[in-house]
């Protein structure tokens, strides 16, 4: 027997209170009817004794505190799930907004998703291939990692994120088993239909799932968003056999959703007033990714997050770094540059790419290509600040090789153009030209019998159209 409740306690916010509650749990949804015999959803956020906190999707105005009539469904928050989902747009609470109809469901699954045993978890190995040099060669993305990137205001993360789904691909097979889902939290209308018309336009919409909340929709939906997202990406990973690619932009904008409801709610604040459970939440989402014994598919997660003034330390970062699997930063610098897409190298790394690269992955030099790029970068930016302080005239011949180096690896490497796609062998080979621009005795990270196959310093010149002066030249020799 189904039983309805007769108004309300108290309206606060987007929450409504209701007393005198048994036999509910939390996370239940919950229909309100409203006087004028229109509904709402909702679901239970909070238990104290018989008193329910009632989370209203569509928002509180209108409720009457004595005519709302609620009724409790008696099981959480479900996604409809099937194949069709491929291609098709849905708003953050997962109904179709591309007026294509409602999909024909196989089964239905709770957004919170299924506890999994941490012994059922295999190991990241093999690489998704993004096209972008930096990427794949420097800080790889394997499948069944959680790799998110940390951007800025005002840069250009919704176009890094366009060219990742328009390019990235499996390594091996012929791609039909890849597939991409994407979550837009809190974006403007422009922006939403910035990234479907793209999509569109370069074909891979028949490869996308796209679950989109605008800024002007509830923050209610904001926080179902991303849950949404990965139940569809488990489903099609666990039990379609598909590799899955989920990308989710902005974090900051669903923690900030958290703060205004966690505040509603009139929980004790933590840092810069989000929620103590922060980080749990956060957690809760990006533990979704990994790959289980026995399946065929995997789920790999690029969450995108602003960091407020570029503070790597502000808690949704910083917290972020502590769950997550390495960082790619995007360096603001770089971007005034004109460098696209603009990677900060140094601060940016994937904990798990060296299991997942090398023979047999990508290329047997990879790892070596990635050390001594690291290693000549690293050096670069020593030998700027030494120039900012001493003036460049009076750098020693060896530092102005690498000063060298860095403008043609900003110019070559790191900054690619939105419309290139670059495969692996390609970035590898363009990372090799540009060590070969250095004399050899400074490659000191990878051994001679790789250098013997590789190092070519004349056609490096050749292709950087880089003329031998006196300095270059006596280095040339001292390196041979």
């Amino acid at each position: 027997m189904s039983l309805q409740y007769l108004g309300l306690k108290e309206i606060n916010g987007p929450l409504v209170f209701l007393d005198h509650v048994k036999g509910v749990g939390y996370e239940e949804m919950v229909e309100l009817r409203c006087e004028d015999g229109t509904s709402r959803l909702g679901r239970v956020v909070q238990l104290e004794g018989e008193l329910a906190a009632i989370q209203v999707f569509e928002g509180t105005n209108g409720l009457s505190l004595t005519n709302t009539r609620t009724q409790f469904k008696g099981k959480p928050m479900e996604l409809s799930l099937s194949k069709e989902l491929l291609g098709r747009v849905f708003n953050g609470s997962g109904k179709p907004i591309d007026g294509l109809g409602e999909i024909y469901a196989e089964k239905s699954a709770d957004i919170n998703g299924q506890p999994l045993n941490p012994v059922s978890r295999v190991y990241p190995r093999n690489y998704i291939n993004t096209g972008i040099s930096s990427i794949d060669a420097l800080m790889t993305l394997i499948r069944g990692q959680k790799l998110p990137i940390f951007s800025g205001s005002g840069m250009p993360h919704n176009e890094l994120a366009v060219q990742l789904v328009k390019q990235a691909k499996i390594s091996d097979g012929d791609g039909k088993n890849f597939c991409i889902v994407f979550a837009a939290m809190g974006v403007k209308n422009d922006v939403a239909d910035y990234f479907r018309r793209s999509f569109e336009e370069a074909g891979v919409m028949e490869h996308v799932v796209m679950f989109v909340n605008l800024s002007n929709d509830p923050i209610i939906e904001r926080t179902l968003t991303p849950r949404c997202a990965l139940t569809a990406a488990e489903y099609l990973a666990f039990e379609h056999d598909m590799h899955v690619l989920v990308i989710l932009t902005d974090i900051t904008s669903y923690c900030e959703a958290l703060r205004e409801f966690s505040s509603s709610k009139g929980e004790i604040p933590g840092r810069k007033g989000y929620p103590g459970y922060l980080y749990s939440d956060l957690a809760s989402m990006y533990e979704r990714a990994g790959i289980m014994k026995g399946a065929k598919g995997s789920v790999t997660q690029i969450p995108i997050l602003t960091m407020p003034n570029d503070d790597i330390t502000h808690p949704i970062p910083d917290l972020t770094g502590y769950i997550t699997e390495g960082q790619i930063v995007l360096d603001r610098n770089l971007n005034q540059m004109g460098v696209y897409p603009p990677i900060g190298v140094l601060p940016s790394l994937s904990r798990l790419m060296k299991d997942g690269i090398g023979e047999g992955y990508t290329r047997k030099d990879h790892s070596d290509v990635n050390n001594q790029l690291f290693a000549a970068y690293a050096k670069v930016q020593d030998a700027r600040s030494l120039a900012s302080v001493i003036g460049e005239d009076e750098l020693s011949d060896i530092d102005k090789q690498y000063m060298s180096f860095g403008s043609l690896f900003e110019e070559h490497f790191l900054n690619q153009g939105f419309d290139s796609n670059r495969s692996i062998e390609e970035t590898l080979d363009l990372g090799w030209d540009l060590l070969s621009v250095l004399p050899r005795t400074e490659l000191d990270r990878i051994d001679d019998e790789v250098l013997d196959a590789h190092y070519d310093q004349n056609r490096a010149f050749e292709r950087f159209g880089i003329t031998k002066g006196p300095i270059i030249k006596e280095l040339a020799e001292k390196g041979e």
